[in-house]
């Protein structure tokens, strides 16, 4: 193992200093460790942010949420506020991972992981997302679990999170800090916090260098809490990655559907949405041919690589199935839905 310096960090002050000096932040590790083992990653320092202090969930202004991003993945799957009011959040965590890795990984690190391509953590292989300029191996490799959308030349990974597609399809805000003059903050939309690959796939987000994630912070979902689902492909019951996975929420009132969210995972470099098709559902009767049309906008311009062009039915029929679920409405005492 390549040496390096581990410290603690007693508040967010000594935590951006730290950061600043090119240290990376370490909280549950359930990601972090992996990468640094493998080699793929080679820090010079590490530095614990566990005492920070922002392991809070709580009400935010306007009926929304904040969610701290220290706070564990089990603890904000079973919040009551999560499981009341965001029950496609509390869906998709428990989606995830073990209850083990939930019960240490956390919310901002959840954000930062990294993709499972096999070629990433290879480093006999190329890999532009490791080694920028080396090649993209999947792209004529084993690239079953690869991206459909939103690809480049250069990669075609995916974005492995189960709870980002739901904070995708919720309207979620990241919130960061970084040093200078006192504390600089920043608020980024969810939408724009992940990168697709384009010409720089070794940018995950568009964080900058010493910026450390605070909180998360979740509008009034209300209207979509009666009817929502977290739908998950994959290969296995548990501790698998998704092939493809649907957040889908819909409002409806008088059978009638007044708004619309959907978020796919496991199809692209980041979360995928597309407002269109919600926008195409509005007003509509939930029904197979609404929800047809709906997926046939998501998946506008979605390719595969050969080995992953199954995904491109797989993820109508997800997006399809998803949404049936969702219309016919969420079980609150387990937030999921029936």
């Amino acid at each position: 193992m390549n040496p390096f310096i581990f410290s603690q960090a007693s508040d967010v002050d000594a935590a951006l200093a730290r950061l600043a000096a090119g240290a990376r932040p370490i909280a549950g590790g359930t990601n972090l460790l992996d990468l640094v083992k493998e080699g793929v990653l080679q820090p010079g320092e590490l530095v614990d942010i566990n005492r920070l202090g922002l392991d809070r969930i709580e009400p935010a202004e306007g009926g929304g949420l904040r969610l701290g991003a220290l706070a564990r993945n089990a603890d904000t799957a079973y919040h009551p506020l999560v499981r009341e009011r965001y029950p496609l959040l509390s869906a998709a965590i428990l989606a995830g991972a073990s209850p083990q890795l939930r019960n240490m990984a956390t919310n901002g690190g959840n954000l930062l992981q990294r993709t499972r391509c096999y070629y990433f953590y290879d480093l006999g292989t190329p890999c532009n997302k490791r080694a920028p300029g080396s090649g993209c191996s999947a792209r004529e490799g084993l690239n079953r679990l690869h991206a459909i959308l939103g690809t480049s030349e250069h990669c075609i990974a995916t974005h492995p999170s189960d709870m980002c597609v739901a904070l995708r399809a919720l309207d979620a805000v990241v919130h960061v800090r970084t040093q200078g003059t006192g504390q600089q903050e920043r608020s980024i939309p969810f939408a724009d916090f992940h990168r697709l690959p384009g010409d720089q796939p070794e940018r995950d987000t568009t964080l900058e260098p010493g910026e450390l994630v605070t909180h998360i912070t979740l509008p009034d979902a209300g209207r979509f809490s009666r009817h929502s689902t977290y739908l998950k492909v994959r290969e296995r019951l548990s501790y698998a990655f998704a092939l493809v996975s649907v957040a889908a929420a819909l409002d409806i009132e008088d059978g009638r559907i007044r708004a619309a969210r959907i978020a796919l995972g496991g199809v692209a470099h980041k979360p995928w949405r597309v407002e269109e098709a919600e926008a195409a559902l509005e007003g509509m009767a939930p029904g197979h041919d609404a929800f047809g049309v709906a997926a046939d906008i998501v998946l506008r311009g979605a390719r595969g690589f050969g080995q992953n062009d199954f995904k491109l039915t797989l993820a109508r029929n997800a997006i399809e199935q998803a949404l049936g679920t969702a219309a016919r409405g969420t079980d609150h005492a387990k937030g999921e839905a029936r």
